[in-house]
């Protein structure tokens, strides 16, 4: 009877290190990254996501349960190129001291639309520890945070993701890496599909209005041409002049492809559409996924969302 019950508290011993070994406490800083890491951590992950579903990261105040989030987790993972503007101050008052980890480290970030001169200038490589900078949203910084819009650069995040996540936590290593190369070979998949629904329109077509001018990366891997009203972001309107002028553009280049993005308000881009001839053909997904449940609700249905919707617009240029 002795016997058997130390081979009990044996078997518990065992099986305590490993099967109910906690998952990994992880800080994702918005909902494009927490994606990512569910798919690459699976069960030995417990991803936080501060800022969720139709968030704009952008603009976001964190809060107290934020600071909470991320003074209990094991790894924080941030996108970089100064998108998280609020970041740093987070970690401050969180007195988090662990890893950071920037998904886009490796990117060749491009610049802003408003600060290049018509030339995509590729912004000089951040150093190895790039940490996310201080900047109130990406407007202040020259770099164009969303990379992600383009699948070859998502196939970075998520090898940066992976190596982090097997560093982290050593005894899963292995089961990360399958993860992370299983979700590699699917976004490699999704790039090769989005080139082959663009390729159904005609080049000359391939030309598109947006809310906010976050798509220069899936447009110079795609091939299709983004304009944004100038001096438009998710914080400050165009002013009438340059309302004015979008709207000249748009009716002299015979674009009819408008949309919105799913975190921004509506009614200015349904006002050009109207009083340009064009047709607002509904809300692309950019800087966040849609609600649970819904299209548009991972990584990779945003593409499989936004794709469509852009050919069927675009096919009535």
């Amino acid at each position: 009877m002795r016997w058997l019950s130390k081979v009990f508290i044996l078997t518990f011993i065992l099986l305590g290190s490993t099967a109910w070994a906690e998952p990994l406490r992880v800080v994702a800083s918005f909902s494009i990254l927490g994606d990512m890491i569910k798919n690459v951590g699976g069960e030995d992950v417990a991803v936080t996501t501060l800022v969720g579903a139709d968030g704009d990261a952008h603009v976001y105040e964190p809060t107290p349960a934020d600071a909470k989030a991320v003074g209990q987790a094991q790894l924080v993972v941030v996108n970089g190129l100064g998108f998280e503007g609020w970041m740093d101050r987070l970690i401050k008052s969180s007195a988090y001291t662990g890893e950071i980890v920037v998904a886009s480290q490796g990117v060749k970030p491009r610049q802003m639309a408003e600060e290049h001169d018509g030339h995509d200038a590729h912004h000089s490589e951040h150093e190895p520890d790039q940490k996310p900078t201080g900047h109130s949203h990406h407007h202040d910084s020259d770099s164009d945070p969303h990379a992600w819009q383009d699948l070859g650069n998502g196939q970075i995040y998520v090898n940066n993701i992976m190596t982090a996540l097997a560093k982290a936590d050593p005894a899963h290593a292995e089961a990360y890496q399958q993860r992370g190369a299983a979700y590699r070979a699917q976004l490699k998949e999704t790039d090769q599909w989005v080139r082959e629904q663009l390729a159904t329109v005609p080049p000359a077509q391939r030309r598109v209005i947006t809310s906010h001018d976050a798509f220069g990366y899936f447009g110079a891997a795609y091939g299709v041409e983004f304009l944004a009203p100038v001096g438009w972001n998710t914080e400050n309107e165009p002013s009438a002049k340059e309302i004015a002028t979008l709207i000249r553009q748009i009716k002299k280049e015979g674009i009819r492809a408008l949309f919105v993005e799913n975190m921004s308000d509506p009614r200015l881009i349904q006002r050009i559409a109207d009083e340009a001839g064009g047709v607002v053909g509904g809300s692309l997904y950019s800087d966040a996924l849609a609600p649970a449940g819904q299209p548009g609700d991972s990584y990779i249905g945003l593409f499989r969302y936004n794709v469509p919707a852009l050919v069927a617009a675009m096919a009535k240029n």
